[in-house]
């Protein structure tokens, strides 16, 4: 378990080296990559020649027979915005009713609130107060807090389990979660946008050509994903420091805009030497993915429109419609209207799951 620390002010001393960490943000890169570099090149050089060079790999033999549990903690970062808290609401309630069903490892859970005080939901989601970044510095490029809130979680917690699954707010977990890492190879899902090789002048200035080609860094961000608690400790201040360095970067933050944050997670990795297992099955995300089957996670980020035939109007505000961003200022409503016959089931499972959870959760439109 992680206790529940409201406290994440750091001491004035901390808060200086911060702030000259920012004004050497390129000397902290050099120094985390040389720091961690011999450690994770030892990870991927042990292990990189037992996997496929397809860019998609199939969950390795020794994790499907393996016969003891590993269960992993999940964690996600929020704000204190009302868009973050409703959707953080019917992510957690979801997460109690999945993990202890026979085929889930989830073990413990953490909301990792960058707002840098408490929030009206400490009691009924297990938190940790950590800081934003200094004002500014994130230029209204949010996610940016990530990997920073990562860092000083990682530093200040107890955290008993040894692998740990990083989610979102807009994620909902559809069927029971097992640890899908091999060891020193996470698990990630495998974005279509994510595209290294066709970006590789740009990476250059972040993943020099001394470690390798472009191929090593994965089409992934990093969420979800699931890794070993130790990885994660060596990767997270290399992908906070990339990510600032990106942002900083004119050339990559208009090449990579909203997302710059995930590549600088796959960087990060790929600079520790550590490659993914790539895992389709991991997410699904209406309403471009029709079908559940036996997938794990819905991630509701884009918006389904529909006609009243069932015909997606995509670009084009539907006559029935569901998009998360309609509720930026507060919860949706309880009892969203179903879609019309002809929609595919992993859009109406989505409302029907969102539904299940704003009509069980105690003072919903306090959020």
């Amino acid at each position: 378990m992680v206790g529940r620390r409201n406290s994440g002010k750091a001491s004035p001393l901390f808060l200086v080296l911060l702030a000259i960490s920012f004004c050497f943000v390129t000397y902290n890169l050099v120094t985390a990559i040389i720091q961690y570099g011999s450690i994770g090149r030892e990870v991927g050089d042990n292990s990189y020649d037992r996997l496929s060079n397809d860019p998609i790999i199939e969950m390795p033999e020794n994790v499907r027979k393996r016969k003891t549990k590993a269960p992993f903690h999940v964690a996600l970062t929020a704000t204190d915005a009302p868009y973050s808290k409703w959707q953080c609401r019917i992510m957690y309630y979801w997460y109690k009713q999945k993990k202890n069903l026979p085929e889930s490892e989830m073990g413990g859970f953490t909301r990792i609130l960058h707002s840098g005080q408490p929030d009206n939901l400490m009691d009924e989601i297990p938190t940790m107060v950590v800081d934003p970044l200094p004002a500014g510095v994130d230029r209204g490029y949010v996610v940016l807090n990530r990997p920073w809130a990562f860092v000083q979680w990682l530093e200040k917690a107890t955290i008993e389990e040894d692998y740990i699954l990083m989610a979102e707010p807009d994620h909902i977990f559809v069927n029971p979660l097992p640890n899908l890492s091999d060891g020193g190879h996470p698990a990630a899902f495998p974005f279509f946008y994510i595209k290294p090789t066709q970006n590789e002048k740009v990476l250059r200035k972040f993943f020099p050509e001394e470690y390798g080609p472009v191929t090593k860094v994965d089409p992934i961000g990093n969420s979800p994903v699931i890794i070993r608690k130790d990885l994660l400790e060596k990767i997270a201040p290399t992908w906070m420091n990339i990510s600032l360095k990106m942002k900083d970067d004119p050339e990559a933050d208009k090449a990579f805009g909203w997302v710059l944050e995930m590549y600088a997670y796959a960087i990060a990795s790929a600079l520790h030497g550590v490659q993914h297992v790539l895992r389709k099955d991991f997410m699904l995300q209406p309403p471009w993915d029709m079908d559940i089957g036996k997938k794990f996670i819905i991630h509701y980020t884009y918006g389904c429109d529909y006609n009243l035939k069932g015909e997606l109007t995509y670009g084009k505000m539907g006559e029935w419609r569901f998009d998360k961003r309609s509720h930026l200022r507060g919860p949706l409503p309880r009892n969203l209207p179903l879609p019309p016959p002809g929609v595919p089931e992993s859009v109406v499972t989505l409302v029907k799951m969102v539904n299940e959870a704003t009509a069980n959760i105690r003072n919903w439109e306090a959020t």
